[in-house]
C-alpha cells in the first residue's frame, strides 16, 4: 500500500459509481426492528465474513452504502439458487453487470480495498 492509500485509503472508495461499504443487518429478535449490523468494504469480504460467523443467508438483508444513500442488494446476486452463499469468482460474476466496467475476468475496481469483515 502506497502512502496516498495510507493516508486517504483505497482510491476507489472515491468512486461515488462504486458503493463505500457494505452492511449486513441480522435481526436480533424476528419481530424486533432492532438488527445487528456487519460490515466490509467488499461483498465477498462480507459474505465470507458471515459465512465463518455461522450466518445464513435467509437471515440477512444487504445493503449498498454510498456515499449519501443506501440500496438493498438482491439476494438472488449473492447466493446459489438453493439459497446457500456465493464465493469468489462465482459472486464476482453475479456482480459483473451490476457493477459494469468495474469488475471483469482478470481485474475488480475493489482489488484495493480491505476484503475483511467485522460485526458485533
Amino acid at each position: 500500500m502506497g502512502l496516498f492509500e495510507k493516508i486517504l485509503g483505497p482510491k476507489s472508495k472515491y468512486d461515488k459509481s462504486l458503493p463505500y461499504t457494505y452492511e449486513a443487518r441480522v435481526r436480533i429478535l424476528e419481530q424486533s426492528e432492532e438488527y445487528n449490523s456487519y460490515f466490509s468494504d467488499t461483498i465477498c469480504g462480507l459474505v465470507e465474513y458471515l459465512h465463518r460467523n455461522h450466518i445464513q443467508p435467509g437471515e440477512v438483508q444487504i445493503v449498498e452504502v454510498y456515499q449519501e444513500q443506501e440500496f438493498p442488494v438482491d439476494a438472488k446476486r449473492f447466493t446459489t439458487p438453493d439459497n446457500q452463499w456465493l464465493f469468489k469468482p462465482d459472486i464476482c460474476r453475479a456482480f459483473e453487470d451490476h457493477y459494469k466496467g468495474h469488475i471483469q475476468d482478470d481485474t475488480c475496481s475493489f482489488n484495493d480495498r480491505d476484503c475483511k469483515g467485522s460485526g458485533p
